[in-house]
């Protein structure tokens, strides 16, 4: 279907997300299957402007698609049953595998994953929150330090059949200050690679022209400063960084 029908189109809901925090309904344009947040059902928080997470999910798509990576599924801004909202094409993820998980301590997986922290379960078992080492996941994890992520959870990770990954649920993105929440800390201090400045690069370079245009009507004019500024930081220190300030490093829940 032409983009301009998505934007057009009847959009007809088919079922509702229960488990999100915020009104989320399921839904079709057409024969292309949905996902819409409209603005209406955005609950009220304490440290982002209200009515303003359909428009930072927008955001988050369009400095994906700077960065080229193919991170966040296309992503827009239209009118549907309950009011403007969030629009976003639904993936189809495959259930067999998981980007992030829990496994006992004791049965940790030798190569191809990060440890990040351990605890216990109802139990009484030690067990450790793992994310796997992959090169789609790194890029991920430079997609959420630019964008601020305050809320990458295991959940909003979609691994797909073909081993890429997608990021959904970017509501809590771009704040001013810092408020990155994440679980994926597993690189903490590596270098980042020639793929992931030029990414950087990339959206910085995006910021002087169309991708600054854009983000205009999206974010404020602050939240823009500080995005260019977080683009600059990381590129001029190279590498990964580890928690920092009195924010939770990892969200809560962690799924």
């Amino acid at each position: 279907m032409p983009a301009t029908d998505l934007a057009a189109a009847e959009l007809r809901l088919t079922g509702r997300i229960t488990t999100a925090s915020n009104a989320t309904f399921l839904g079709g344009i057409g024969d292309v299957a949905v996902v819409y947040k409209p603005i209406a059902g955005e609950s009220p928080l304490r440290d982002f402007p209200h009515g303003t997470l359909a428009h930072r999910e927008v955001a988050a798509y369009l400095v994906s698609q700077a960065l080229g990576w193919d991170i966040v599924p296309y992503t827009w801004l239209r009118d549907g049953p309950m009011g403007e909202g969030m629009v976003q094409l639904w993936q189809d993820q495959d259930r067999a595998q998981h980007a992030v998980d829990l496994v006992r301590t004791d049965h940790l997986p030798e190569t191809g994953w990060k440890s990040i922290l351990e605890g216990h379960d109802e139990n009484g078992q030690m067990i450790t929150l793992v994310h796997e080492d992959s090169p789609a996941l790194r890029r991920m994890a430079v997609f959420d330090l630019i964008v601020n992520n305050a809320d990458r959870k295991g959940d909003h990770i979609l691994a797909m059949a073909d081993r890429h990954r997608h990021g959904v649920d970017h509501g809590l993105t771009f704040h001013r200050d810092h408020k990155l929440r994440t679980v994926l800390w597993g690189w903490q201090g590596d270098v980042l690679t020639t793929e992931e400045r030029a990414g950087i690069d990339r959206v910085s370079e995006g910021l002087q022209g169309g991708l600054g245009r854009a983000l205009t009507d999206l974010l404020s004019a602050e939240e823009i400063a500080s995005l260019v500024a977080r683009c600059g930081r990381l590129r001029s220190v190279g590498q990964f960084p580890t928690p920092s300030g009195e924010m939770p490093a990892v969200p809560w829940p962690l799924f």
